[in-house]
């Protein structure tokens, strides 16, 4: 939600900060680090019982990943390999999340209730696939109801509750998990209207170029048997309409019998054509001129 109603905004907002942070020489795989990090810390903070300064580290988890974007534009360092250790670092960062409230709940004994978290994971995880693999397509995948920056906020609300009083943690996070499954829904469902449309046609076929030829010996002429096989395809399809099952082999035209005996008489190119033609001449005795003198 945030991030398709109010990116805009917080750009503005976290522009001044990311340049400020970009002149202390801070960097945005630094802060993706520090985000990794303090996730770790909160995990070990809500294992061991403490809810409520686990919901105040969420804000240390939450900044780092709100600044690296801003802090990457300001330097001007914007590459594909900061967004994909992003990518993988929230990823981790999810899962260490509701891992430490696992671990919290399954030292509290409250039985079953140890798969609501892991139930979140799966969930979060399919919002970012989804996302992922539309994006890969080319199709629009951002915007929903609980993000990554909504699902942050609502899991401290959580834990406030849980603070307050322990019975309320598991059905706030039942809750939370509604609304996650709801906004992958919502995003497969969205994502399925876009892809609806026509297919997209194959490119047209390019006209044949000889290629370069490599080391003196030209290469193989790929486009004349592709040619040969699509017209093979067709021809056959035709006689299947016709109700023609075999196939029509072409004659080869007869060759002009005169072609054929210059072709014959012609003087060969190997050493042992000569020999053998001249061999032939004299047992015919077609040619008495070429035998040797008795």
């Amino acid at each position: 939600m945030f991030d398709g109603r109010f990116r805009h905004a917080v750009d503005r907002g976290t522009k001044p900060v990311g340049t400020a942070l970009v002149r202390l020489g801070i960097t945005a795989d630094v802060l993706t680090v520090i985000g990794l990090v303090m996730s770790a810390v909160f995990a070990v903070a809500v294992a061991s019982g403490r809810l409520l300064l686990g919901a105040f580290l969420l804000i240390a988890v939450g900044l780092p990943d709100l600044l690296d974007g801003p802090v990457a534009k300001a330097s001007g360092r914007a590459s594909v390999r900061g967004a994909f250790l992003d990518s993988v670092a929230d990823r981790v960062s999810d899962a260490l999340l509701y891992g430490g409230v696992a671990w919290y709940l399954a030292a509290g004994h409250h039985g079953t209730a140890v798969l609501v978290p892991l139930a979140l994971v799966a969930a979060t995880s399919l919002i970012s696939y989804e996302r992922a693999k539309a994006e890969l397509l080319g199709l629009p995948a951002k915007g929903g109801l609980m993000e990554r920056a909504e699902r942050i906020i609502v899991l401290g609300l959580c834990l406030v509750a849980g603070a307050v009083s322990a019975a309320a943690l598991v059905p706030a996070l039942a809750v939370l998990l509604v609304l996650v499954g709801a906004t992958a829904v919502g995003r497969f469902v969205r994502i399925w209207q876009v892809a609806e449309g026509p297919a997209v046609p194959p490119p047209a076929p390019t006209a044949w170029r000889r290629p370069a030829a490599a080391h003196g010996r030209p290469r193989r002429r790929q486009g004349r048997v592709e040619s040969r096989w699509s017209t093979w395809r067709e021809a056959r399809a035709d006689r299947l309409l016709h109700g023609v099952d075999r196939p029509v082999r072409p004659r080869r035209a007869a060759e002009p019998l005169g072609r054929w005996r210059a072709r014959r008489a012609a003087v060969p190119r190997s050493r042992a054509g000569r020999v053998w033609r001249d061999r032939d001449r004299l047992g015919s005795g077609r040619d008495h001129r070429t035998r040797p003198p008795r």
